[in-house]
C-alpha cells in the first residue's frame, strides 16, 4: 500500500513539473499588462491580436499544410517500408535494415538538420517549403516505421498463407489482411509523425529560407527580440489543439480497438457453430 501510495505521489509531481509552466504561460497570455512580470488584469486583446496578425496567421497554415503533407506521405512510405523490413527472409539484413531506421532516431537533430542543408546546397535545390517537406517526410519515417512494426510482428503469419491458398493475390493480401490488422499503428505513426513535424525546430531551422518559414522559427525569432504575450496567447491555442488530437486520437483508436474485438468474437461465435 505504502508503495503504491510513493508511485502516485511520484507521478503527481513530475505531471505538476510538467504542466505548471505550461499553465503559468496561459494564465499570462490573458494579461493586460503586457508583461509577464505582473498580472494587472484580464484581457483577451493577446488574442485578438494574434488573429489580426496577417503574417504569423499564415505562417501557423504553413506549419499545418507541412505537417499534413509530410506525414500523410511519411506514414504511406513507413508502412510499406516496415512491411519490407517484416518480410525481409535473411535476419541479419533485416536487423541491418532495423538498425539503419533506428540511428536516424538517435542522431541529434543539429546534425539532421546540417547534413540536411549540406546535401541540398550541393544538389542546388533551393530552400524553401519544397526543402523543408522532405527534410520532415524523411525524419518522419523512422517513426512511422517503429509504430507500425510491432503490430506487423504481433500478426499471425498464417492470416497470410490462408488468404493466399483462398487466391488473393498480394495486393489482396496487403489490402484487406495487412493493413486492416496494423490500422491501428498507421494511425499511431500518423499521429507521431505530425507532432513531431509540428514542433519541429533544429532541423527545419537549418533548411528553411527567406521565403518560407514555421511557427517554431516564428517564435525562436519573436522570442529574441523580447517576450511577447501574443506569443503566450499563440502557445495556448496551440497547447488546445494538442489537446484536441490527444482527445481524437484516443476516440479513434478506442473505436479500432472494439471493432477488433467485435471481429474476434464474430470469429470465435462462428468457430463454435462449426464445432
Amino acid at each position: 500500500m505504502k508503495k503504491k501510495k510513493w508511485s502516485n505521489l511520484y507521478l503527481f509531481l513530475v505531471f505538476i513539473f510538467l504542466y505548471v509552466p505550461i499553465f503559468y504561460l496561459i494564465f499570462y497570455s490573458f494579461n493586460a499588462g503586457g508583461t509577464m512580470n505582473d498580472f494587472t488584469g484580464f484581457t483577451l486583446s493577446n488574442y485578438q491580436t494574434v488573429f489580426d496578425d496577417a503574417r504569423l496567421i499564415g505562417i501557423v497554415l504553413n506549419t499545418f499544410m507541412l505537417a499534413f503533407l509530410s506525414s500523410l506521405i511519411a506514414t504511406t512510405i513507413g508502412t510499406f517500408g516496415a512491411m519490407g523490413i517484416y518480410f525481409t527472409k535473411r535476419r541479419r539484413t533485416r536487423n541491418a535494415l532495423l538498425s539503419l531506421n533506428n540511428i536516424l532516431m538517435v542522431s541529434p537533430d543539429v546534425i539532421i538538420g546540417a547534413s540536411f542543408l549540406i546535401f541540398f546546397t550541393f544538389l542546388g535545390i533551393s530552400l524553401n517549403f519544397f526543402s523543408v517537406l522532405l527534410s520532415h517526410i524523411a525524419f518522419s519515417i523512422p517513426i512511422v516505421v517503429l509504430m507500425v512494426l510491432p503490430k506487423l510482428n504481433e500478426m499471425n503469419a498464417s492470416l497470410l498463407d490462408a488468404a493466399r491458398d483462398l487466391g488473393a493475390s498480394t495486393f489482396g493480401v496487403i489490402w484487406k489482411v495487412i493493413l486492416p490488422f496494423i490500422t491501428p499503428g498507421v494511425i499511431a505513426g500518423y499521429f507521431m509523425a505530425f507532432t513531431y513535424s509540428l514542433d519541429d525546430f533544429a532541423v527545419t531551422f537549418f533548411v528553411t529560407g527567406n521565403g518560407f518559414s514555421t511557427l517554431s522559427v516564428e517564435i525562436y525569432s519573436r522570442a529574441r527580440q523580447g517576450i511577447s504575450l501574443e506569443i503566450n496567447a499563440l502557445s495556448a491555442l496551440i497547447f488546445l489543439f494538442s489537446i484536441c488530437l490527444v482527445i481524437g486520437y484516443y476516440f479513434i483508436s478506442k473505436d479500432n480497438l472494439t471493432k477488433k474485438q467485435k471481429r474476434r468474437l464474430r470469429q470465435q461465435s462462428e468457430a463454435r457453430e462449426i464445432l
